[in-house]
């Protein structure tokens, strides 16, 4: 792939909700994930109970879009990492709880993660770098390895999407926390983005740095200004 995100499919708003993700999203490339860490009898039966978590009515943001969107740009950015298929597969897992009432989705989440890993024979290794990889997605520490940068900087990437993406992506906030009165929201919302524009380093990793460092600073004043 050549170009920008944007420019190959990437971050494309879909307000609609007819998005194609069978590419990435299938059961195919879930099989095919399996099969990179050394696993050929998946389960098809995970697979869908996992779709339709990413299905269910109360997400608007952190549903099939953005799993399809972190499949993507992980693979279209490519940057070095150590086991590509265990950031995959916890990309699979990283929100497949989501409760916007709760503050336990990752462990939940890396919890059924580490369930099914174990139940698929995976060693104990693996399972604790999968069960970390999804549990860094708390976005309340610095990651302690590559891979898990990584990750952290492929669920950040929506913060560098285009103009137009990224502010269908804010409304798709709003709409999951829909139950917060707007003066709390904005208060909250406006302390979650400023703390993401006070970081040095928005993305850790040369190249997702270098791909969305700027956009997603650019995207932030604008959303932080329309919360005033």
């Amino acid at each position: 792939m050549t170009g920008s995100p944007e420019e190959n499919g990437l971050f494309t708003a879909s307000t609609h909700g007819d998005l194609d993700v069978a590419d990435v999203t299938g059961f195919d490339a879930w099989a095919r994930v399996w099969a990179e860490l050394g696993v050929v009898r998946v389960s098809r039966e995970t697979y869908e109970e996992l779709i339709r978590h990413y299905c269910e009515p109360h997400r608007a943001y952190h549903n099939l879009q953005h799993l399809k969107e972190c499949l993507q740009v992980r693979r279209f950015i490519n940057a070095a990492c150590r086991a590509s298929a265990e950031i995959d597969l916890a990309l699979w897992f990283h929100d497949a709880i989501y409760d916007p009432l709760r503050s336990d989705n990752e462990l939940r989440s890396a919890q059924w993660l580490d369930d099914v890993a174990r139940d698929s024979g995976l060693d104990d290794e693996t399972r604790h770098r999968l069960y970390n990889l999804i549990m860094v997605t708390r976005h309340d520490g610095a990651p302690a390895s590559t891979d898990e940068a990584v990750l952290v900087d492929t669920d950040l990437a929506i913060l560098g999407a285009s103009f137009e993406r990224f502010e269908e992506y804010d409304q798709q906030i709003r709409r999951e926390y829909q139950f917060v009165p707007l003066p709390v929201y904005r208060q909250k919302r406006r302390q979650v983005l400023e703390g993401f524009l006070a970081r040095e380093r928005i993305y850790t990793t040369a190249a997702y740095f270098d791909a969305f460092e700027q956009q997603a600073r650019a995207n932030l004043v604008r959303a932080i200004d329309r919360l005033d």
